[in-house]
């Protein structure tokens, strides 16, 4: 049997980690969660991850649109598919969001169903 893909949460809010978990848990991924950009640097490095559901708003210096960019730019971390996830809806949000790199968009609130969705029609 084949090794579960790793899938990053990364949201300042516990609430929709929470959900976002309760969503993919019965999925084929490992969970694991950050509460910011700067920890999600870190753990990208240690657990080198398939996947990541960034929020675009979080505390720090870090944004999750400059993360996305960073780890996009990056030959090691390139591959990771990245799905952004804000409260901006707004057409300029989206096209930054997919200049930055981002697999996909999602505006809150989201259908965690179709959240899953794109996970899954996205896996290689």
């Amino acid at each position: 049997m084949a090794d579960k893909q790793k899938l990053l949460i990364v949201d300042d809010h516990e609430t929709l980690r929470e959900l976002l978990k309760m969503t993919l848990e019965f999925s084929d991924f490992d969970l694991y969660e950050a509460t910011d950009a700067a920890e999600a640097l870190a753990m990208v490095a240690e657990i080198k991850p398939d996947v990541m559901i960034l929020d675009i708003m979080m505390p720090g210096e870090m944004d999750g649109v400059e993360l996305c960019r960073r780890l996009k730019a990056n030959p090691k971390t390139a591959h990771i598919k990245i799905i952004l996830l804000s409260a901006k809806g707004q057409t300029e949000d989206i096209r930054i969001g997919g200049e930055a790199g981002a697999d996909a968009y999602f505006v809150k609130p989201f259908s965690p169903m179709s959240l899953l969705e794109s996970i899954k029609v996205q896996r290689y």
